[in-house]
């Protein structure tokens, strides 16, 4: 097991805040459930539930194909239940499942908030088991090249701020290498892991908490 994804659609947000929108694309109407793509994805999920801890290395892609515009960006995860670090070139964000600290790196400045779940969002201790409740999954294409199979999940939440989900998983390995999202704005996000770990040791409740100690003169913006 070399890959893994598990990211959030919000990651998007901190990174691409200058995207453009577009209008809204026509969306198909989801067919029904397929069991080939469930018996995948169950046995995905079975697999990853065993692993307590991830710690990950990850390219992130926005494009608008219609506007011809794409950037990319590279980051880090650290996960562990419901906590997370998310590591970009100019913001770290840490969650402790109660609170959410995100640091700007160029005003060394931290933002303290309340930890909210966002219906909307794909959360990364939720990518597992996303899939059985609110979506229509089915098998899509194969990418024999890379010896990978296409999931598609189709939200029946037509609020969410996206109206398609590609995974493309390892069948061998239970693994999910990659996950390209199709947003309402009609651009696309894709997330391909670089590097994975599996319950790294260094890993602990308290690496999940902003240590303002570590960064001399940041100023704290307490907002809950």
């Amino acid at each position: 097991m070399k890959k893994i994804f598990l990211l959030l659609t919000v990651v998007a947000a901190f990174a691409f805040t200058s995207a453009p929108m577009l209008i809204q694309q026509k969306k198909a109407a989801p067919a029904a459930m397929d069991p080939n793509a469930k018996t995948l994805l169950d046995a995905v999920s079975q697999h990853y539930k065993a692993i307590k801890s991830i710690r990950a290395t990850f390219k992130l892609s926005m494009e608008h194909p219609n506007m011809k515009t794409k950037q990319e960006k590279r980051g880090a995860l650290v996960l562990k239940g419901t906590k997370y670090i998310i590591q970009l070139d100019n913001q770290d964000i840490y969650c402790d499942g109660k609170t959410v600290w995100t640091y700007s790196k160029e005003s060394n400045e931290v933002q303290v908030n309340n930890y909210e779940h966002n219906a909307h969002e794909v959360n990364p201790s939720e990518i597992f088991t996303m899939y059985e409740k609110g979506f229509i999954y089915q098998m899509a294409e194969v990418d024999a090249a890379k010896g990978l199979q296409v999931v598609e999940l189709t939200p029946t939440d037509k609020k969410k701020a996206y109206f398609k989900i590609k995974l493309f998983v390892n069948k061998a390995e239970k693994s999910i290498q990659k996950m390209k999202i199709f947003n309402n704005n009609g651009g696309f996000i894709t997330y391909d892991i670089v590097q994975f770990t599996a319950n790294p040791k260094d890993v602990t409740d308290a690496s999940f908490v902003f240590d303002a100690k570590k960064y001399p003169g940041v100023e704290v913006n307490d907002i809950r």
